[in-house]
């Protein structure tokens, strides 16, 4: 695979073990807390399929995801792929986001379609901050951007 179109990391202040029990638990049947955790709440769908390697059926699209020991992977539309790293850090968990563009025809319009990736950096950031809140709260511990 290419190098990432972006990148942004943070540390979860809890053994990785734990943030891997939350991030990467996937099984069929419909997403929730103890299912798909990171799609709660603001997907509704379920998932078939597995172990490794799930169908995400949502209102008006599917989306794959793959599960391993410590990456969890989104991949959806023309373009998107999504990854979750779970890496030892000195201060329990560091959490690696990378944004791919896998389109296999057209991979020129990508950069065009979402108007040059202007302030696409600065979301993802957010949102992967918005994500640490979320593991820190749920696991309740610290969690920061890098």
């Amino acid at each position: 695979m290419k190098s990432p179109l972006h990148e942004v990391t943070g540390v979860i202040e809890a053994p990785a073990d734990r943030v891997a029990d939350l991030l990467l638990a996937a099984r069929p049947g419909p997403i929730g807390p103890d299912n798909l955790w990171l799609l709660n709440g603001s997907h509704q769908g379920n998932l078939s399929g597995g172990p490794e390697r799930f169908t995400a059926h949502f209102a008006g699209h599917t989306m794959t995801v793959e599960v391993r020991k410590n990456l969890l992977a989104l991949q959806g539309g023309w373009w998107y792929r999504g990854e979750y790293l779970i890496e030892p850090h000195p201060l329990g968990t560091r959490l690696v986001h990378r944004v791919f563009n896998v389109a296999q025809r057209g991979r020129w319009g990508v950069p065009l379609a979402n108007r040059f990736f202007i302030g696409f950096r600065a979301g993802l950031r957010k949102n992967t901050g918005d994500l640490l809140d979320r593991v820190g709260e749920q696991l309740g511990c610290a969690a920061h951007l890098e």
